[in-house]
């Protein structure tokens, strides 16, 4: 189907030649927006009287109100005990809570995303999404040596739990949560 339809346009356009057909289509363009602008004038004046599109309207609902929220009784004069505002190593990281759901593979990856995050931050790496958990422990070492250690284990785990699909647990994810300590703990240290 297709071929034949390529045929016929090699046929017009050698006949006709591109400008005419280019010419045609401009005019069947303008006529349709006239056509287009003008259909619905006409058709008001020719079909106004006869009635033609006369459809029957159902009235419009009137919008209900909606009853206003009962105001809040008045507290009672006792006062409250206030609660201690809680340190912000209480508050659990996005690790800590895919490990207390035991979405342990989870936990790890995470936790190599905060320690990444945070050689950022301190500007050892520049940031650079498309490298991998060792390329990025590699150039961090090359910057601060002190990180080495800690930061090749942490990939190392990482590796062989998501490349290596070995099952995580909470062995996994204590080690990670130390030696990514471990790596905060080089980081804050003076070199």
């Amino acid at each position: 189907m297709t071929r034949d339809y390529d045929e016929f346009l090699a046929r017009l356009f050698d006949t006709i030649g591109p400008g005419w057909v280019a010419l045609f289509l401009l005019a069947a363009a303008v006529a349709a927006a006239l056509l287009w602008y003008t259909f619905p004038a006409w058709l008001r004046f020719r079909f106004f009287s006869v009635k033609f599109f006369s459809v029957k309207r159902k009235p419009r609902k009137k919008k209900e109100k909606k009853p206003k929220p009962a105001k809040p009784e008045p507290r009672s004069r006792t006062p409250e005990p206030e609660l201690e505002p809680q340190p912000m190593a209480v508050a659990l990281s996005p690790a800590d809570r895919l490990a207390a759901e035991g979405r342990y593979a989870e936990a790890i990856r995470e936790r190599l995303r905060e320690s990444v995050a945070t050689l950022t931050r301190h500007r050892v790496i520049a940031p650079a999404p498309a490298w991998t958990a060792h390329e990025v422990a590699a150039n961090a070492s090359q910057n601060r040596p002190a990180v080495s250690a800690p930061l090749a284990g942490a990939t190392d785990i990482f590796a062989e739990v998501w490349y290596g699909h070995r099952p995580a647990g909470p062995d996994e994810d204590a080690r990670m949560r130390r030696l990514t300590a471990e790596v905060k703990a080089a980081l804050e240290s003076p070199r």
